[in-house]
C-alpha cells in the first residue's frame, strides 16, 4: 500500500518544499515546525529478512518465502523495531516471466569465446523471482560555483585558469535503497526505467516481493551532493567551461531546491546452475534487452589462449635471435 501524501507546511525561511520526516530545512537548515500527526505515523512493519545478504521483503502469509530473492539464503520473519519507510509509487512490470526467461536464454547464447559451448542448452534454471527494489529518487536544483584550467586563452601556454558561477537543475537522480542488489547493478538498471509509468499501487506478475528501504533520508542525501557534484563537472565540460581541454576542475555547489520520491522498481532475479554451480542473472523489468549478470568461463579456452599467446612470443624472440 502506498504512503499517502500528507500536505507538509515549506520552510518558514526559504519556502522550500519540506516532508514530514524532514528535522531541518534541506536547504538553509532552519529547524521545521513539527509535522501534521498523520503525516508520521509510519508502519513498524513485519518483513523476511535473509541471513546472508541482509535484504528485506515485505511479509506476506500467501507468499511464503524460505529462501532470498536475491542470493537463495535462508531467511526469517522479523518485526522492525523502527517504522520503515514506504514505497511512494510503483513502477509497473513491462516485461512478462517469460519474456524475462528468453532474455536470460539470449545471455546465455551470445556467450564469447570464453564461456563454454553449449552453455545456454547445458543451463538449467533454477528460479525466476520478480521484485520491486527500493529506491529515492530526487530533483535537485543547484548553485554551483568552479575553477578549472582549459586550453582557452592561454596563448603561448599550455592552460590558463577560469572560474565562474552558474546553475544547474537535474532530475531523477536515483539512489538506491536496496541491500539485495549491488550498487553497481543498481546504477546500470536505473537508467532504463520509465519514471512517467509509476503507478499508486503494484502491477507485476503474481507472487512479485517488494523490497523495504534499507536506506535513510539523510544518507540519502549524502548520495545526492555526491552525485550532483559528479554531474556538474560533467555539465561544466558541456559547453560552460571555455575551451576543449580541461584540468583541475573543482566545484562548490548549494542545493537551491530538492524533491524526493521513493520509488519500487520492477526487476527479474533469475538464478541457473550449470555444472553443479549457481549463477544468478537480472533481468530488468521494463526492458528485456538490459541483462546483467554472471556466466562461466572455460578454463580450456583460457588455457588454450595463455599457450597461443606464449608460442606467439617465443616465436617473436627466436626471429630476433634471442633464443
Amino acid at each position: 500500500m502506498s504512503a499517502e501524501a500528507v500536505a507538509v507546511p515549506p520552510c518558514q525561511r526559504c519556502d522550500s518544499a519540506l516532508e514530514a520526516e524532514d528535522l531541518r530545512c534541506p536547504i538553509c537548515g532552519l529547524t521545521a515546525p513539527p509535522p501534521p500527526r498523520a503525516a508520521v505515523e509510519r508502519v513498524r512493519a513485519r518483513v523476511v529478512r535473509c541471513e546472508s545478504c541482509g535484504a528485506a521483503v515485505e511479509y506476506s502469509v500467501e507468499a511464503k518465502a524460505p529462501r532470498c530473492d536475491y542470493c537463495g539464503s535462508v531467511t526469517h520473519v522479523e518485526t522492525t523495531a523502527d517504522p520503515v519507510e514506504q514505497a511512494q509509487a510503483w513502477l509497473p512490470f513491462t516485461v512478462d516471466p517469460e519474456a524475462a526467461r528468453g532474455a536470460l536464454m539470449g545471455f546465455l547464447g551470445r556467450g564469447g569465446f570464453f564461456r563454454p559451448s553449449g552453455l545456454a542448452q547445458e543451463a538449467s534454471l533454477e528460479s525466476l523471482r520478480p521484485v520491486w527494489w527500493p529506491a529515492w529518487m530526487f530533483d535537485a536544483g543547484v548553485d554551483v560555483s568552479w575553477t578549472a584550467d582549459s586550453d582557452a586563452g592561454s596563448r603561448r601556454s599550455d592552460w590558463a585558469p577560469h572560474a565562474g558561477r552558474t546553475r544547474f537543475d537535474f532530475d531523477g537522480i536515483p539512489v538506491p535503497a536496496s541491500r539485495g542488489l549491488k550498487v553497481a547493478e543498481c546504477e546500470a538498471l536505473a537508467p532504463h526505467y520509465q519514471p512517467d509509468s509509476a503507478r499508486d499501487t503494484p502491477v507485476g506478475p503474481e507472487g512479485a516481493h517488494i523490497e523495504r528501504f534499507e536506506a535513510t533520508r539523510s544518507g540519502a542525501r549524502r548520495s545526492v551532493l555526491e552525485a550532483v557534484e559528479r554531474l556538474s563537472r560533467e555539465q561544466l565540460q558541456q559547453g560552460v567551461i571555455p575551451g576543449r581541454r580541461f584540468r583541475n576542475i573543482h566545484v562548490a555547489v548549494a542545493l537551491s531546491s530538492l524533491r524526493t520520491r521513493r520509488l519500487a522498481l520492477p526487476v527479474y532475479v533469475l538464478a541457473y546452475r550449470y555444472r553443479d554451480k549457481p549463477y544468478r542473472v537480472l533481468v530488468h523489468g521494463q526492458d528485456a534487452q538490459v541483462v546483467l549478470g554472471e556466466a562461466p568461463i572455460s578454463a580450456w579456452r583460457v588455457a588454450a589462449v595463455v599457450v597461443v599467446v606464449l608460442l606467439v612470443l617465443v616465436g617473436v624472440l627466436y626471429a630476433a635471435g634471442a633464443l
